[in-house]
């Protein structure tokens, strides 16, 4: 089959969580004997044209930056995008194009223009952008500590003005359903996001998980014992925790839990994976006034990344919003250690409590901390939650699953359409 992929992010150009997903998709549709091709955004004019890295031939379109504040509006129609993968698609004429996050950039009327020129069209929504304008965290009562579960997803124009103000398009929600409609299948990240997705009235949607392959997650004793020595790490008790960091991520409540933690436990260390920026340095504030050591690794990959897993003692997910799918759980997972995970979002899918982890509610610092001196200080049961959350991942959770249900859906639907 001839396949198009089409984000906003997509290395090398840019990397981010949902990009490396699309790339490792796009690599392993390559693998399987596919012709993939992938449309991306380029900031400068200067870089926009084609290339190919590792077997994918990238289209990079120029799409100027432009205020938050008209987000709402220019990510339904955006003409430049549109006009421009009307010509790529007439050129390639693909049985199958494959959307991403497209949210700021390409814009939603790309479905239509897709629609008429590939066999069958498909997005794989990570977020829940589909029904609102950012993290979504309007579901959650802070004031209940306990582990929360079946929420009321349904989303009002009330509570969309109330948050975002002279952002809001009385329109938009309407339109993207209109787009939508345009889509052989839209498939969510976890069963979470699906149920969010039907409350707001988004239907055909499937869940295919995004996945990994967990066998590739080996990195050197010596590689880590570099790690540790370049962050001056060693025989310290690492807890991981990071991602985009954002207030949504938890960081606020990780950091205090981690003050009660380091009362107990004196040589304990946060390890925070991701770039330094304003909520970052906020995060440094607070730690040091709170006594406890933080660590940023900066943005790293590859091996690198995962030297910084395996040299934690475990990993923490404590989103306080609907985090669809939180890629950071999967990796703690193939490098075999435990994880206190939220409550909120898709990490019930993927974290079983007491089983490979725990799940707490990262409003209830308390808990968290101790649950996180539990595994410290037990790091025999802590080996044996990261050994089934090792063979969770490979089992339930691999790129070749992934790979096999997304194939089939593409297969389905070219077959209803001759």
């Amino acid at each position: 089959m001839k396949i198009v992929l089409v984000s906003d992010d997509f290395p090398p150009i840019r990397e981010s969580s949902v990009a490396s997903v699309a790339f490792n998709l796009a690599r392993g549709l390559l693998d399987r004997g596919h012709e993939v091709s992938a449309i991306t955004r380029v900031e400068e004019e200067s870089q926009a044209g084609e290339m190919v890295y590792e077997g994918i031939k990238i289209f990079k379109i120029h799409l100027p930056d432009y205020h938050v504040r008209w987000q709402a509006w220019r990510s339904l129609s955006n003409p430049k995008a549109v006009k421009e993968i009307k010509s790529i698609l007439e050129s390639i004429k693909p049985d199958v194009t494959h959307f991403h996050n497209i949210h700021k950039y390409i814009s939603y009327r790309s479905f239509k223009i897709a629609k008429q020129h590939s066999r069958s069209v498909f997005l794989t929504t990570h977020d829940v952008m589909l029904f609102h304008y950012s993290k979504f965290k309007e579901f959650i009562n802070e004031k209940n500590p306990a582990v929360q579960k079946d929420f009321n997803y349904k989303v009002n124009p009330w509570m969309l003005i109330k948050r975002f103000k002279r952002r809001y398009n009385p329109f938009r929600n309407m339109i993207i359903r209109h787009y939508v409609k345009y889509l052989d299948k839209i498939f969510a990240v976890s069963q979470e996001l699906k149920k969010a997705l039907a409350q707001n009235n988004i239907k055909n949607v499937e869940v295919v998980n995004n996945g990994l392959d967990a066998g590739d997650w080996i990195v050197s004793d010596s590689k880590i014992g570099e790690f540790k020595d370049k962050l001056c790490l060693q025989g310290k008790k690492i807890v991981l925790f990071g991602g985009r960091l954002s207030a949504l991520k938890g960081g606020e409540l990780i950091v205090k839990s981690m003050a009660i933690v380091s009362q107990r436990i004196p040589e304990s260390v946060l390890l925070v994976l991701g770039d330094e920026n304003d909520y970052a340095r906020y995060l440094a504030k607070l730690a040091k006034s709170l006594g406890i050591r933080l660590v940023f690794t900066g943005w790293i990959n590859g091996n690198d990344l995962k030297a910084a897993y395996h040299a934690s003692d475990l990993a923490v997910t404590p989103s306080i919003c609907l985090d669809t799918f939180n890629l950071m759980n999967l990796e703690a997972m193939a490098a075999k250690k435990p994880v206190v995970g939220t409550c909120f979002g898709g990490t019930p899918e993927i974290v079983v409590d007491n089983v490979t982890g725990f799940i707490v509610n990262p409003y209830d610092i308390q808990s968290m901390a101790g649950k996180i001196i539990y595994l410290l200080e037990n790091p025999e049961i802590a080996k044996n939650f990261g050994q089934a959350g090792y063979l969770r991942a490979k089992e339930n959770f691999s790129l070749e699953h992934q790979l096999t249900e997304t194939i089939n859906w593409y297969e389905k639907s070219i077959l209803s359409h001759q």
